[in-house]
């Protein structure tokens, strides 16, 4: 397999990359980083809920929806990023994502051991320090033929500026949630003192990965790719893609719950399962769902399928919400890790 070490490069590229390689059919891993500082959040979240964008505008930080689940974040070029694109038929892409995730952060935290920072994988997408610190963060979707799972090596982090990228209720919340990252996300050097080189991260790193895929062969990434990246620019970075989750249902934009007439309310329910926060604005009408809209920072594999999910349950009456959901993870497929039918219908039908 191919190992692209790519550097510093245009933030626009440290995404568009891998999400230019299954278009054309390419595998490899890629290592690289930003040039400079954007906030990049999950296939699933509604940008208005979930980042500040006033603030983003004032500091000129872009904002840049992924087509992998999760939660927003702050990226610079503090962190490394390892981009690993496999053809579904590939092995090492074998099994659910479950697997596809131990398969690859065990080798992230084997790299951080060997750096002095004692680490490990826990299920499902996280690699921790010995004393439960978040020093990874990760993530992985089906991009048409290909898998990828993207994570980085966290030399440094902004944890102020991450905490102000974030739409909160106040500013007490606020300095609560800089205090809560402070207290459970840290990097290399918070635990070392010192940053090592790149070339020592990723040689590191290299070192563990082949011990999953045989030797990796450095390689160039072909022109190809960068026409495919200008090709994408457009779609990635409208505001159509960016607000794609912020469909407010039958035009009413709510907060909780408003009735709207006589046996009809738009209700917003938010429910935060094992595998992430679950975001529900739902219309209902004498008991059943008109309408409904999902987000939230959880992984949700086939990515496009939600949509569909969403389509499926309007008509349907609220006590049968849950087993309509849990038939349409059975008929499609549907992995949604640490979340489950059950918790989704709770964002629309209540416990």
């Amino acid at each position: 397999m191919k190992l692209y070490d790519l550097g510093h490069v245009p933030w626009i590229h440290s995404q568009l990359i891998y999400h230019a390689m299954p278009c054309l059919g390419l595998e490899g891993i890629n290592y690289i980083a930003p040039a400079t500082p954007y906030v990049c959040i999950g296939y699933h979240q509604d940008v208005e809920q979930d980042i500040d964008l006033d603030f983003c505008r004032a500091q000129d930080i872009p904002v840049f929806r992924r087509e992998v689940g999760g939660g927003g974040v702050y990226l610079d070029g503090d962190q490394i990023f390892y981009q690993i694109i496999l053809h579904k038929d590939n092995p090492l892409a074998a099994g659910d994502k479950a697997e596809l995730y131990r398969r690859f952060l065990e080798p992230v935290a084997d790299t951080y051991t060997t750096l002095g920072i004692p680490a490990q994988y826990r299920p499902v997408n996280d690699v921790i320090t010995a004393d439960g610190r978040k020093i990874s963060g990760t993530g992985a979707a089906q991009m048409g033929d290909h898998v990828v799972l993207v994570g980085n090596l966290i030399v440094d982090f902004d944890y102020a500026t991450m905490a102000k990228v974030l739409r909160v209720p106040d500013e007490k919340f606020r300095d609560k949630v800089f205090k809560s990252m402070q207290e459970n996300l840290t990097t290399i050097r918070r635990e070392i003192g010192a940053v090592p080189s790149w070339e020592v991260l990723t040689a590191k790193l290299t070192r563990h990965f082949e011990q999953v895929t045989g030797p990796l062969e450095a390689g160039q990434m072909p022109a190809e790719v960068y026409a495919e990246v200008e090709r994408l620019i457009p779609r990635f970075t409208s505001d159509e893609w960016l607000y794609k989750r912020g469909k407010r249902v039958s035009g009413h934009d709510v907060v909780y719950s408003t009735k709207i007439a006589s046996g009809v309310n738009v209700v917003h329910k938010v429910h935060k399962a094992p595998g992430g926060l679950i975001r529900g604005v739902s219309e209902i009408k004498d008991e059943r769902i008109v309408s409904t809209s999902l987000s939230g920072d959880f992984f949700f594999y086939p990515a496009e399928k939600l949509a569909a999910l969403e389509e499926a349950l309007a008509g349907v009456k609220l006590d049968e919400a849950k087993s309509t959901i849990a038939g349409f993870y059975q008929a499609e497929g549907i992995e949604s890790p640490g979340v489950t039918p059950a918790d989704f219908a709770r964002v629309i039908a209540g416990d």
